[in-house]
């Protein structure tokens, strides 16, 4: 049966897209949104703030909503109403993971989302580890895939220090597949080696590139995964040997790709193409998302893929608190818990 829902809720609301984006975030009392055709209300119970959150909200990323608007791509709660529909109805009363570009935002008490973006929790998967097991997870598992069906020897990661980093690290790890991690910090790479990393570089390094492209030759890397974008997209290409590619899937370094050697892309037969989870997700189709999504939760749960939590906050002290996460990214996430 469907359940008691209020007619407003709490939630956090961005008024522009520039300045401190996060520090001027306010809370505020709005009307819970009513779900259409399709689509869930959900009860969130936990909800992460992920780096395409805070390009978000500094109108560095490629999804808006009209202002203004409340953040948030990830989720976990329960389905507390349906707007109609199979799908919908199935799902009321359920603990899912939720999200996605298209929802209502989940910085909030409430939010509706599309019942096909909805992923059934396992029983034993708690809200806070349901609420980081959908973006990161699926994403580490979907780009091991990639480089597993392209029959790359070694692959190359930027970003490899950061949450998702490892998991693909330790994605790849089980697959027998070589990677070279970059890293921004020495004590970063540090951190990858205690988790078994044999191959670490350090970008900021004088001699950077020039050991990459030694690495890279002698393993094999035909494939980097980059979540830095800016100057390091080119810095890979031209490290890669002829025939490679670069799969950008982040810009943390809020720079358009640089440094690409147009002769590097037409006569060593390289590319760079993107790759976007909410999109890869739509092109597998529903049964195959949740086939992914079940996998993602058993690594979750075994602690494969676990995420570390770096802190838990109110919606009230959200904005004061998701600074501190900006800053140091690496070290874990910041979960905002609804009172």
């Amino acid at each position: 049966m469907p359940m008691q829902v209020p007619a407003e809720m709490t939630a956090l609301l961005a008024d522009a897209h520039a300045g401190d984006a996060i520090g001027n975030l306010r809370l505020a009392r709005i009307a819970v949104p009513m779900p259409r055709r399709g689509e869930v209300l959900i009860r969130i119970h936990a909800a992460p703030c992920n780096p395409a959150d805070v390009m978000y909200l500094e109108g560095r990323y490629g999804i808006d909503r009209p202002l203004p608007a409340t953040p948030g791509f990830e989720g976990a709660g329960v389905v507390v109403a349906s707007g109609g529909g199979l799908l919908a109805r199935w799902l009321v009363g359920r603990r899912v993971a939720c999200g996605g570009h298209r929802c209502s935002g989940t910085w909030a008490e409430y939010c509706v989302v599309r019942a096909d973006e909805c992923l059934p929790l396992t029983g034993d998967l708690t809200f806070e580890q349901g609420a980081a097991a959908l973006a990161n997870p699926t994403t580490a598992l979907a780009l091991a895939e990639l480089v597993a069906r392209g029959r790359h020897r070694a692959y190359v990661q930027s970003a490899a220090a950061g949450q998702l980093g490892k998991m693909i690290l330790a994605t790849t790890r089980e697959r027998g597949i070589t990677g070279i991690h970059v890293v921004r910090r020495a004590e970063q790479a540090e951190s990858l080696r205690a988790l078994g990393a044999e191959h670490v570089l350090v970008s900021s390094d004088a001699d950077f590139d020039r050991v990459l492209a030694e690495r890279t030759a002698a393993l094999g890397a035909t494939i980097a995964l980059d979540a830095v974008a800016g100057a390091m997209t080119g810095r890979l290409l031209a490290a890669l040997p002829p025939r490679s590619e670069v799969v950008v899937y982040g810009n943390l370094a809020a720079e358009p790709c640089g440094g690409i050697d147009p002769m590097a892309l037409a006569f060593g037969t390289k590319r760079v193409r993107g790759f976007e989870i909410a999109g890869h997700l739509a092109e597998l189709g529903l049964w195959r998302t949740y086939r992914l999504a079940r996998a993602a939760q058993r690594r979750v749960r075994r602690g494969e893929l676990a995420t570390t939590i770096a802190g838990r906050t109110s919606l009230r002290d959200a904005p004061a608190r998701l600074g501190e996460y900006v800053a140091r990214m690496s070290d874990g996430k910041i979960l905002l818990v609804p009172d």
